[in-house]
Parts: C-alpha cells; structure tokens; sequence
C-alpha cells in the first residue's frame, strides 16, 4: 500500500505550527519533540477509544469492585474497548476543554486512566515530565484544543501505522534540522520497505499460505517494517493472499520510537508484549532460543556500540572476547580447518552485530529455514583487513553460503544522507540454483528511480512501483546482465600473505640468519591478496618475483580475508577524450577569447 505523501502534509504541517504557536518561549526548540510526539501519540490512541468509552466506563464502575483484575473485561468486544487497551478516566481529550479551569488536574487524571500497556507508552515518552510545566505556563487547553482541531486528523480508521510511522519520521526530521541535530538513525523511506517485502516473501509465497510465521525486526524503529511486511503477505487482494498467522516482534532503544512503535502495534491489534524496550546486542529482550521466519531490518550504521561492548563485559585486551554464542562463530584458517572465533566490529559501527544477531535467529532449514532483508551502507562490503572481525563476518556468511543477493540503491534515497546503501538477502533455505552463489544487482543508475518534486531533508529520489517491479523481477531472474551479475562465493574470499625481500649490508651483499637463510629487511616488508581460486605459488610466481627477484613469503602465517568490492565488478572505463579534439576546443577557446579582445578594445 502507497502512502500519499501530499495529503499527510497538511497534517504534519499543521502539527508542526502547534510547536511556534503554543509552546514557543514555553519550552526550548530541543524540547519541542517531547511534547508534540507524545501528544500525536495520545490523540491517535483518544480517537481509537471514543466510539466505546461509555460502555468501558459502564463495565469499569460496575465490576472494579467485583473483580480483581477487570482488564479481560474492559479489553472485550462485548463490554469493552475490543482493542488491547482502554481508558477508564470520565474524560476524553474534548471533554478535557469542557472544563478549562481544572483542565491540568483533569489531564492528570485522563493520563492515570489509561491501561499499563499504555503507561509504559507514556513512561517512555516521559511526557509526566512536561505536565509541569504545562501547568506553569498555562499552555494544557491551547495544547489540547489544537490537538482536537478537526485538521489533526489521527484516526487509526483514516491513518495507517505505515503512514503514522511516516508522520513520525517526517516531524523527527524536522526538529533534528531545526535544532542542527544528527537524527542519529536512518529512516527508511516507504518504497523501500516495500521492495524489501517483496524481495523476502514472493519466492516463498507458495509455502506461506497457511500456517503461523514469526517476522522480527531488531531496531524496529516506529514498526514500519513489521506492519508492512503483514499487509503484504496477507492483504487479500495482495499478490500473496496468505491466510496465514503472522505474529510480529520487534525490539528499539530510543524511547519515543518504542512508545510509538508499541502504540501502533495496540491499535492494529497485535500483541504490545511482543516489542520490547533496549538494545537489542546486549540487552535482547526474547527467549534467547525464539526463532524467526522473516526478518527485516534497517540497523544504525556509522553509529558506537561500545556501551553494548561494556555490557557485555567484553574484556579490556586488544582482542574484543565477548562470551556470546551469537558472536563466537566457526570459520577456516588459511589451512582450511574449522576455528570458533569472536566476531565482533569495530566499536564505532555495529551494523555487522545486528547481522550475526539475526543470523543466529534463523530458523533451522528442517522447519523451514529463515529469510532476512538488512539495509546497510558500503563499510559492510570491505571494511576491515584480512583476519579482521568484519572480514570474519562476511566470511561466515560466504562460507556457510547465506547470501543471496545484495542490491545497491540509488544515492539521496534517505531522509538524513545521501550516502549509498545496499539491501543485502539472506536465507539459509537457498534454490538450488543459486547454491554456492551470490547475485549483485547495480539499481543505483537513473533508470531505476525517479527525481522527487520536492526534497524531503536529503531525500531527492524515490522509488515508483515500476522501480520495484523491475528490481525485483532482475532478482528473481537470476540472470546475468548489465546491471546483474553473478559470481561463486569463493570469488570474494582471499589469502593475505607478507612477502618478504632480504637483507642487505652496505655493500649489496645478502645478510643471512645462523641458519643460513636471508634475513628479511622490514623496510621493504608487503602484503598481497591471492584470489582463494588462485595457486599461492602461481599467483607469486606472476605478480611479485618479476618485480622483486629473491623475495619470499612465510607458508605458516597466512591470513583469510572477505569483501565483496561491488564498485569494481561495476565499473565502466570511459576512455579519455583524444588529444586532437581537446586542441581543436582549445584552438575554438582561444579565438573566441580573440575576439572578445577586440571588441572590447576597439
């Protein structure tokens, strides 16, 4: 489903006036966001609740006494809510303005009523916190009036969670630019969502008809991912159909993107426990043996995990050890024999964690197998050296042949950067076809997006459905073309070897060791990368003893290396202009430069 950005416009940008109107030398700018998010937050959920409140406040007053726990109750179609939470307060945010001289403790009071799972919600947003202040400055009934203006139209009827999200995410941005603050996360743009969907659930469409599946997304954000990905599959009018149960999870650490990701999840009637509050690498909030189905996800890349580092209780050595089963993986030496070895990045960018974190989620193939879309910037493919923990990463995934497919993106698809970003497939229930595999896919060219009218922050293009269509059906053809191109997983793996040169004393003699060997002179010490396909010894004997007769390199201290050098598989030589032509415009420069001389001299 398409949002239409246009019209939710009017919306945000009516939203955002109630931050200069109201709350203008109330608060400070870096404050707006804790007031006016909550606020949406809590005019979405008031508006869900209105049509039932008499018959919630009927059952509340008539069994509070009667019954312990009266929530079964007041959640029922029959004599409640019929969603996963309610309200027992008299009061509903228009009937907060009936009554503007106790309208703070009034709001108090509307706040106290509402259920746990919705307290956790405002407890997050801390939003308690600004009631004070509300109550100083005599802002609560300007606030709450224009909250309840007919053109703040929050009605979950009329407002999808995928185009609230986008709501969300537009506001955010807006008051990061307006305070000059990094966003500190990159919000994914719906189109790519949508594509991400696709990629994941249509070539197991047949095998999702029926049954339960379990979608998971580590940094959930506002739950985009998770509520798209259901409608996809089971939208009846869909390409899948799938009358199958999806249950879906999801774990996020900034506080106003949990409350609002949990908030949606009560309003289409998911299970709130199912997204949890923390960081998912050390502080994961699931039975650490729940497997998923599908995973989806846009992890912060660029961004420190060294708190989780610290959380961990990763030791203080320049090795980082941590004691993980997700992080401490099996790969091959250079002797091609098994080692367990921690895997961890560089603490300045934990993208890669949340790669092995969802790698270790993956069903077993027996019960199905798991497929994963990950979103990721270019530091994935070929950051770190041979022997590195991001090479070890990639490595594991190649070895145990997980990736499918990596699709690079076209440039300023984003809200905050411009950077370019792939979407890497996994899925450890690979086609036959595909074994020992791996498809890149160049979408990043004109061709396969369209300049937006009007920017939004960084974003300047967008995805159109015949973008998806095209992308999608390239995957899925599995075929080799100009911007599709197949190799062996064994085509990004290396051997890093240190070629040495000898010793020599100052007469150009060779100085050798006791045993008789030339010493190795550390001045003229190197590296070089053997193709795994290649014979070490072919490989030296072409490219290294030509140009530095004598040397050797050390057969017992080899490393293995990953990357996966996507611009140069793309690359296109355009030669360089004739050196005739260049003269003739030099020649034509020169003669209307001549000209111009003359004219303005005479």
């Amino acid at each position: 489903m398409s949002i239409n950005t246009q019209n939710l416009q009017s919306i945000i940008n009516f939203i955002w006036t109630v931050a200069d109107d109201v709350l203008i030398n109330k608060f400070l700018e870096n404050q707006y966001q804790d007031v006016i998010l909550p606020m949406t937050v809590l005019r979405r959920l008031d508006l869900a609740l209105e049509p039932t409140k008499d018959k919630v406040l009927q059952t509340h007053n008539e069994f509070k006494s009667k019954i312990d726990n009266v929530s079964g109750l007041l959640t029922s179609e029959l004599h409640g809510s019929g969603l996963a939470f309610y309200n027992t307060s008299p009061y509903t945010m228009k009937k907060l303005l009936d009554d503007p001289k106790n309208i703070d403790a009034n709001f108090l009071d509307y706040l106290n009523g509402f259920s746990e799972n919705v307290q956790d919600i405002i407890s997050k947003f801390k939003f308690r916190n600004q009631l004070n202040t509300f109550e100083e400055t005599g802002i609560t009934f300007s606030l709450i009036e224009k909250f309840c203006n007919p053109k703040v139209e929050l009605s979950p009827d009329k407002i999808s969670p995928m185009a609230m999200g986008y709501m969300f995410e537009d506001l955010i941005r807006r008051f990061n630019e307006k305070t000059n603050a990094a966003a500190g996360r990159h919000f994914t743009p719906r189109e790519i969502i949508e594509l991400m969907t696709h990629l994941v659930y249509l070539p197991v469409k047949d095998k999702i008809q029926k049954g339960t599946f379990l979608v998971y997304d580590p940094c959930a954000g506002s739950g985009a991912m998770l509520t798209q990905s259901k409608l996809f599959a089971t939208n009846p009018e869909g390409e899948i159909k799938s009358t199958a149960t999806f249950h879906l999870y999801g774990q996020e650490n900034t506080g106003e993107m949990y409350a609002t990701c949990k908030s949606d999840m009560l309003l289409k009637n998911e299970d709130p426990d199912k997204i949890k509050f923390g960081s998912t690498l050390s502080e994961y909030g699931f039975d650490p043996d729940l497997k998923f189905n599908f995973m989806l996800t846009n992890p912060p890349y660029g961004t420190t995990w060294k708190q989780d580092q610290e959380n961990l209780n990763v030791g203080t050595g320049k090795k980082v050890e941590i004691k993980d089963r997700r992080f401490n993986l099996k790969i091959k030496n250079f002797k091609g024999e098994l080692e367990e070895t921690c895997l961890t990045s560089r603490s300045n960018d934990g993208q890669l964690m949340f790669m092995l974190h969802m790698l270790s989620k993956m069903k077993d193939p027996k019960d199905g197998g798991s497929r994963i879309a990950s979103i990721h910037n270019g530091s994935a493919l070929f950051t770190g050296d041979a022997g590195s923990s991001e090479s070890g990463i990639r490595q594991y995934i190649l070895e145990n042949d997980l990736l499918e497919c990596i699709i690079q993106l076209p440039n300023d698809m984003f809200y905050n950067t411009g950077i370019t970003t792939y979407i890497w497939l996994l899925t450890n229930v690979k086609e036959e076809r595909r074994k020992g595999k791996v498809q890149l896919i160049n979408a990043s060219s004109e061709g396969f997006y369209q300049k937006m009218r009007k920017s939004l922050g960084s974003k300047r293009v967008e995805l159109t459905a015949n973008h998806i269509q095209i992308i999608q059906e390239m995957c899925f053809a599995f075929e080799e073309n100009e911007y599709s191109k197949i190799f062996d997983n064994e085509d990004f793996g290396f051997y890093q070897i240190t070629v040495h040169q000898p010793e020599r004393d100052e007469k150009g003699n060779i100085i050798k060791d006791t045993k008789g060997k030339p010493k190795s002179d550390s001045t003229l010490k190197d590296t070089e990368n053997v193709p795994m396909k290649e014979s070490i010894a072919d490989y030296f004997k072409r490219e290294v003893l030509p140009f530095a007769p004598g040397a050797w390199y050390d057969k017992t201290k080899m490393k293995v290396g990953f990357e996966i050098p996507f611009t140069k598989y793309f690359y296109q030589y355009e030669p360089l202009r004739a050196l005739s032509d260049i003269a003739a415009d030099i020649m034509t420069l020169e003669q209307e430069t001549e000209n111009l001389l003359k004219e303005i001299v005479e």
